[in-house]
């Protein structure tokens, strides 16, 4: 497998996931990055992750989730966090209003690049991906472009053309590394603050060695200590 460096020629990015936590296992570390270098980040969650947590009710789980989502995004530099209206966590459907709602953002923020998670059947292997993560992902690189025609949902704000690149993190098949060594301690931490999250998983997930873990093993194929790959696609 070889990895090429994510260009840094861009000025604006959004990120664009279903849940609050989804950014956090490993893409963090690379937003970490981009702030550092002064690249303008905002993040765009479709729901607030109400139905993640099995012991507790979703009506007291999403406002939750958002905070720790916004304590989150904090630590990684991250000041505009927002999140959707009108899809529900767990049975997000692909089609036109959700294409509609993400085109309409991209319009709002006007990035260069769009930074969404993997929408593959799986993670590899035999791991099956959540219809949630694969419906987002797909609308997203859709809405990229959808952005830019003025006759495609003309009623969601002035068509933007400007996206350029879509990342997609977590990819089974990524084209492209961050190297993250200088900020994977600070992706650690952002990935802390779901605190709640993780322990209504009910698994001993450890944040530290999890996220490491993956790093070191992507900045091998990338030739670094600890890297975030993605599968980029140009608009």
């Amino acid at each position: 497998m070889s990895l090429e460096p994510l260009p840094d020629d861009w000025s604006r990015a959004l990120c664009i996931v279903a849940h609050p936590d989804d950014l956090e296992y490993g893409v963090a570390a690379a937003i970490a990055r981009w702030t550092a270098a002064g690249k303008q980040v905002s993040y765009l969650l479709v729901t607030r992750g109400e139905a993640g947590i099995d012991g507790m009710d979703p009506a007291d789980v999403g406002p939750l989730r958002e905070r720790e989502e916004r304590a989150s995004a904090a630590v990684v530099g991250v000041a505009t966090v927002e999140f959707l209206d009108g899809h529900v966590d767990g049975v997000i459907e692909y089609g036109l209003p959700l294409r509609r709602d993400l085109a309409a953002a991209i319009r709002r923020h006007r990035p260069d690049l769009v930074v969404t998670a993997n929408f593959s059947d799986s993670w590899g292997g035999l791991s099956f991906n959540m219809a949630d993560h694969r419906h987002v992902g797909l609308a997203a690189l859709d809405a990229s472009r959808d952005a830019g025609n003025r006759w495609i949902f003309p009623d969601a704000g002035e068509a933007w053309s400007g996206v350029r690149r879509v990342a997609v993190g977590a990819s089974p098949q990524p084209t492209h590394f961050v190297d993250v060594g200088p900020t994977i301690d600070v992706g650690v931490a952002s990935l802390r603050e779901h605190a709640a999250y993780l322990e209504g998983l009910g698994t001993d997930v450890d944040p530290d060695a999890f996220l490491r873990t993956n790093a070191r093993a992507a900045g091998e194929a990338a030739g670094c200590e600890y890297a975030t790959t993605f599968q980029v696609y140009e608009l």
